[in-house]
């Protein structure tokens, strides 16, 4: 009887050990997790998203999907130009030495794109946008933006960071910008 309540405070003990490591994981690490999440709950919803789109690449492929949403995303009201340029933003940033060197890591990084944190990133595409050509005219190279890293609406942001930037064109609402001075 007495081997019983020793285990029992054994297991008590460890179930507490165990309920302070996950709140550690959690407070200590809630970006990854969330980013983690974005992907895992983005990759379900492509797999089971109708392709009966016209517009949606016939390929399907994971990293087009990923871009069209970001673009989508974050200029799905802009002009054809402007959505080309948005996905070529990315892809630089992917060439880049200062950000990942994925499509995924780029648009998961955290506090990068507005879209993926207020959920702009999930909103379905309408089967009439141009997103997905666009994101494959990225993808082949096309860039508007003369190797832009950064593209902002002045409407839209206060990020001073953003302003200190020298913006080399403007194409609809979004400024880009190559980096710091």
């Amino acid at each position: 009887m007495k081997k019983h309540k020793v285990s029992n405070k054994i297991m008590g003990i460890f179930f507490i050990a165990f309920l302070f490591i996950l709140l550690y994981i959690s407070i200590n690490y809630a970006d990854e997790i969330e980013m983690g999440m974005y992907h895992f709950k983005n990759h379900l919803y492509a797999a089971t998203e109708s392709s009966t789109s016209t517009n949606k690449p016939a390929s399907g492929s994971e990293m087009t999907e990923l871009l069209a949403r970001l673009i989508n995303g974050e200029a799905r009201g802009e002009p054809y130009e402007g959505q080309v340029a948005v996905g070529a933003v990315i892809l630089n940033r992917v060439k880049s030495t200062k950000f990942p060197n994925t499509i995924a890591g780029v648009i998961y990084q955290n506090t990068q794109f507005s879209c993926v944190k207020d959920g702009q990133f999930d909103v379905a595409i309408d089967p009439e946008s141009t997103v997905y050509k666009a994101a494959e005219e990225a993808m082949s190279g096309s860039d508007p933006t003369n190797g832009a890293l950064y593209f902002y609406n002045p409407a839209k942001t206060t990020n001073k960071f953003l302003y200190s930037l020298e913006t080399t064109m403007t194409i609809g609402k979004h400024r880009f910008a190559l980096g710091e001075k």
